[in-house]
C-alpha cells in the first residue's frame, strides 16, 4: 500500500509526504478523487463501511478504522432544523472522521510514532487510532485541558505532553518536536489527510437526504476542521453531479477568537468573552484564507458569540435530548443569531452538526 503524494497549492511544489511545504503553505493532495458516474440510489446505497463507503471520494484506503461514520440525522422541532450527532463516534467527537483517515494515511507510510497537539477531542481521537494501528502516539495538549479528555488520551496508550499558556503555545511545542525528528505531525489543522476525511460529513448529510443538499449548514469554527470540510465535501458532491447545489456555510466563532468574524466585519464584530467554547479558541486559523474564499464561495458568513449564549444553548440542548458538550452548542446558538439577524430565512432548510459529547466534560 503506498500513500497519494501531496502538492503545494502556493508555490507548486510536489512531495511523497510532508507536513508542510518548505514555503510554509498547507499542503493538498496532488490528484482529488471523484467518481465518474450518477449518483447511486439512496436506498439502495451500501452503507455498512461507514464512512469508508464513500471510498470513491477518499484519496486514503480504510486500513485504520472502527467502524466510524453515518452518524443520525434527526429533526431537531425545537429549532427548525436538522442536528447532524457527530457526537455519537467511537471517540465522543467529529474528530474520529479526519482520525481514521490521518492514521489509515501514517500506517501506509510506516510511521512508528504520530505527534499532534490539540485542545482534547482531536488528540483523543488521534490517540484512539494510533492505538487501533499500533501506533505510537505523543499528544501535545494544554495544562487546562478537561481531565476526562486527558484521561481517553492516556488510556488509549498515548503520551500527553501538557504545555502551559495560550492554546497556540501548544501548537508551537508541539511543531517545535516535529521539527526535530520527534515524529510524523497528524495534525487536524495542517493535514489534508485530516480534511479528507471531515468532508464525509458532507457525502453523508446528502445521502441522508436523498442527495438534496440543505439550504444551509451551520458549524463550529476554530480551525475550521470540519467547516472546511463540509466545504470540500459538498463542492466535490456538485462538481461530482450528485448534488445541485452548494450549501451555504454560515460559521460560528467564540467571542475574543474569532479571526474570521473579524476579517469579514472587523475588530468590534469580534470582541467579547467565550470562555465556555474552549474547543474553538483559535486566534489564527492555518488555512484562514480557505475559510474565507469558501464563505465567499457559497455565500456564507461568521458570526462570533458569547459564554452566556453557548451556556444557554447547552441548557437547552440537553432539554432536548442531546447530550452535548459546551464548544459544539455554538452552533444551534449561532443558528438562532443568523435566523435573529435576518441571514436566515424561517423557512430555509438548515442542518447542524453536534460535533462532541457531553460525556467528554
Amino acid at each position: 500500500m503506498t500513500a497519494p503524494s501531496l502538492y503545494c497549492p502556493d508555490c507548486g511544489a510536489e512531495y511523497a509526504d510532508r507536513w508542510r511545504c518548505s514555503c510554509g503553505h498547507p499542503l493538498e493532495y496532488a490528484e482529488r478523487p471523484l467518481p465518474d458516474g450518477p449518483a447511486p440510489d439512496p436506498s439502495t446505497f451500501d452503507t455498512r463501511d461507514g464512512l469508508w463507503s464513500f471510498d470513491e471520494f477518499l484519496p486514503e484506503s480504510p486500513s485504520v478504522t472502527l467502524g466510524e461514520g453515518m452518524t443520525p440525522l434527526v429533526d431537531a422541532d425545537d429549532w427548525d432544523a436538522q442536528f447532524k450527532l457527530e457526537y455519537v463516534f467511537p471517540t465522543g467527537s467529529f474528530k474520529d472522521r479526519g482520525a481514521t483517515t490521518t492514521v489509515s494515511r501514517a500506517e501506509a507510510l510506516g510511521v512508528d510514532t504520530v505527534v499532534e497537539d490539540s485542545s482534547g477531542n482531536a488528540g483523543a481521537a488521534i490517540a484512539t487510532y494510533a492505538a487501533r494501528a499500533g501506533i505510537d502516539a505523543e499528544i501535545y495538549v494544554p495544562a487546562s485541558v478537561k481531565d476526562a479528555k486527558l484521561r481517553a488520551i492516556r488510556r488509549a496508550g498515548a503520551t500527553p505532553v501538557k504545555t502551559e499558556g495560550p492554546r497556540q503555545a501548544t501548537t508551537d511545542a508541539c511543531i517545535d518536536a516535529v521539527e526535530v525528528d520527534a515524529g510524523w505531525y497528524a495534525s487536524h489543522a495542517w493535514n489534508p489527510a485530516f480534511f479528507a476525511g471531515t468532508a464525509t460529513v458532507a457525502y453523508e448529510t446528502a445521502l441522508q437526504r436523498d442527495w438534496d443538499a440543505p439550504d444551509a449548514v451551520v458549524l463550529p469554527l476554530g480551525h475550521g476542521t470540519l467547516f472546511l470540510g463540509a466545504y470540500r465535501g459538498f463542492r466535490a458532491l456538485a462538481d461530482a453531479g450528485w448534488i445541485d447545489d452548494v450549501p451555504r456555510l454560515l460559521g460560528a466563532q467564540a467571542a475574543g477568537y474569532a479571526p474570521i468574524v473579524e476579517s469579514l466585519h472587523g475588530p468590534e464584530a469580534a470582541a467579547g468573552t467565550n470562555d465556555a467554547a474552549d474547543g474553538i479558541q483559535i486566534p489564527d486559523p492555518v488555512r484562514g484564507d480557505q475559510i474565507l474564499d469558501a464563505i465567499a464561495d457559497t455565500g456564507g458568513d461568521a458570526i462570533a458569540l458569547d459564554g452566556d449564549a453557548v451556556e444557554s444553548e447547552l441548557d437547552a440542548l440537553h432539554a432536548a435530548g442531546f447530550y452535548t458538550e459546551p464548544t459544539c452548542a455554538i452552533a444551534p446558538a449561532a443558528l438562532r443569531e443568523y435566523r435573529k439577524r435576518g441571514v436566515l430565512a424561517g423557512d430555509e432548510d438548515v442542518v447542524v452538526p453536534l460535533t462532541g459529547s457531553g460525556l467528554k466534560t
